[in-house]
């Protein structure tokens, strides 16, 4: 490859970028599938305890309406996982869907700090601060 007549070498993946770039998209990939497969166990989990939403639509209103009985804090699903409720594992799964990007900016940091690249691990850990930030003071209901 050329960039304006000089030579530049391809990105591999024994390079520290191309490692964390790999790295980087396994996190995405690996934490969309695991939170995809947990809602789904938790959505069996509900159907498979409450037979009856299934069959009533009056009782799937119920489930599906504002200020219905489901997790509302990290508390909440834990001990809701712990009894196997399916809306707590539901819960848990869109928390890791939550998550994923989150700890995708925390591995970018680390990359940034690897390459000695003050600017973006500065800018990187503000956007950090923010993600969490938000996550901690976010509130339903």
């Amino acid at each position: 490859m050329s960039v304006r007549g000089k030579k530049t070498k391809p990105t591999t993946s024994d390079e520290p970028v191309g490692r964390f770039e790999l790295i980087i998209s396994e996190i995405l990939r690996l934490g969309v599938t695991l939170s995809l497969a947990t809602i789904l166990v938790g959505l069996v989990l509900m159907f498979v305890h409450h037979p009856d939403y299934l069959r009533s639509s009056a009782d799937l209103a119920r489930l599906t309406s504002p200020g219905a009985a489901l997790p509302h804090s990290l508390r909440d699903v834990i001990e809701g996982v712990r009894i196997w409720r399916g809306q707590a594992v539901v819960a848990l799964g869109l928390t890791m869907l939550i998550l994923t990007p989150i700890l995708r900016v925390a591995v970018s940091i680390i990359a940034f700090a690897i390459e000695r690249d003050r600017v973006f691990i500065a800018v990187t850990s503000a956007v950090l601060a923010v993600l969490l930030l938000s996550f901690m003071l976010g509130k339903v209901g």
